[in-house]
């Protein structure tokens, strides 16, 4: 294997690849990118059984081979490496990298024990790939840490007619969001529906942003199946989580609430600040009234703080509820509206957050909308 690549090429294409590589693996060879180069291009290529990312990137090949080598080393490398013209070399059992006067070498992996890459399933549909990472960055806040609870740490996705629907939930609260969603003309009729890993799904979602279109693929199957995206000058897939997460409809559905309208950032100042005083986990509480006022408290006995903000309140003459401060925190930062809608049932009881539209967007939809699971309050 012989070949010449920008510095650029090649490091652009093995962030990409290296997206898909696990944190830590007890399997070397799992933590390696498999280097592909043929006539005009060079294929760099991630697979750890959960995870595939493979990006493509031209290249004067002078002898085809493939190797492969360290993936996060060869990501630090790239990093570093002079810009210009890059010589990429197998020499032995070591692959070269030399550029500016710089030379690399890296002890290569035995390519007899990396598992076969998967075959990418049916392209179902597409979506506009910025509004996708924006989507994902909306609902996994609410996705749980847990990984005793795999399905828990997903984001959903469900496609049906012309909507795509993320959902994640860690039981304490539950963040939804829909988006456009095009299903390709031949593409089978059933909807897509599928857990996948949030952190993956995330970084993922974030490397295609600037791509124009995203294609999503399903290839069925529970914890065996995968769900790929492709975009220009990338090719991923992730393996299903298995199980699914419980049906939002009803939760969101609430009977009669009473509403309260508050400016974001003025909301959000005013948790951080009061949150100070509380200690990890304990409750901050939000008493809103119909006189217009909300007053924030948190802390007890001496170490206590409160402030009081604008807010406007119907349905009741007031309501109490207590949230994690981080959870609230979470959700309001998902938001993109000045104001927040709380629909609010009373003490001990859900409340769901949603953005409300200014002058010009006052036709539009709600797409995205934040269920939390108060706390007990304050005495």
């Amino acid at each position: 294997m012989e070949f010449t690549i920008e510095r650029s090429a090649l490091a652009e294409a093995v962030a990409g690849a290296a997206r898909s590589l696990p944190a830590r693996s007890a399997v070397p060879v799992l933590g390696g990118l498999l280097l592909d180069a043929r006539t005009g291009r060079l294929r760099v290529s991630g697979f750890d059984h959960e995870a595939f990312a493979e990006t493509d990137a031209p290249a004067d090949t002078a002898a085809e081979g493939r190797v492969l080598v360290l993936g996060r080393r060869l990501a630090d490398i790239c990093k570093v490496l002079p810009e210009g013209r890059v010589a990429c070399a197998l020499e032995g059992s070591r692959f070269t990298i030399e550029g500016g006067g710089t030379r690399f070498g890296l002890s290569t992996l035995p390519l007899e024990e990396y598992p076969a890459l998967p075959a990418l399933p049916e392209i179902r549909g597409q979506v506009d790939a910025a509004e996708f990472a924006v989507a994902v960055g909306q609902v996994v806040v609410a996705a749980g840490r847990d990984d005793s609870l795999p399905v828990l740490t997903g984001v959903q996705l469900r496609a049906h007619g012309d909507r795509l629907t993320l959902s994640a939930s860690d039981r304490y609260r539950y963040a939804v969001r829909s988006l456009p969603w095009k299903p390709e003309p031949d593409a089978a009729a059933d909807d897509l529906e599928a857990v996948l890993p949030g952190r993956r799904l995330t970084d993922l979602a974030r490397a295609a942003a600037r791509s124009g279109t995203l294609r999503l693929g399903l290839n069925a199957g529970g914890g065996s199946g995968l769900v790929s995206f492709e975009a220009a000058g990338l090719r991923s897939a992730l393996r299903l989580l298995e199980g699914r997460l419980p049906r939002y409809d009803k939760l969101f559905a609430l009977d009669d609430p009473s509403v309260a309208l508050v400016e974001r950032g003025p909301l959000g100042e005013a948790v951080r600040r009061v949150g100070v005083v509380a200690e990890p986990n304990s409750p901050i509480r939000l008493d809103f009234s119909a006189d217009g006022r909300l007053l924030l408290q948190a802390g007890y006995e001496d170490d206590v703080a409160s402030q009081r903000i604008p807010a406007a309140l119907t349905g009741a003459p007031e309501v109490s509820v207590a949230f994690n401060p981080q959870y609230l925190l979470d959700a309001l930062q998902t938001f993109t509206s000045d104001r927040i809608r709380f629909e609010l049932l009373g003490p001990g009881q859900r409340v769901l957050l949603s953005g409300v539209p200014g002058d010009e967007d006052a036709s539009r939809e709600v797409t995205h909308r934040h269920l939390l699971m108060p706390v007990r309050q304050l005495a």
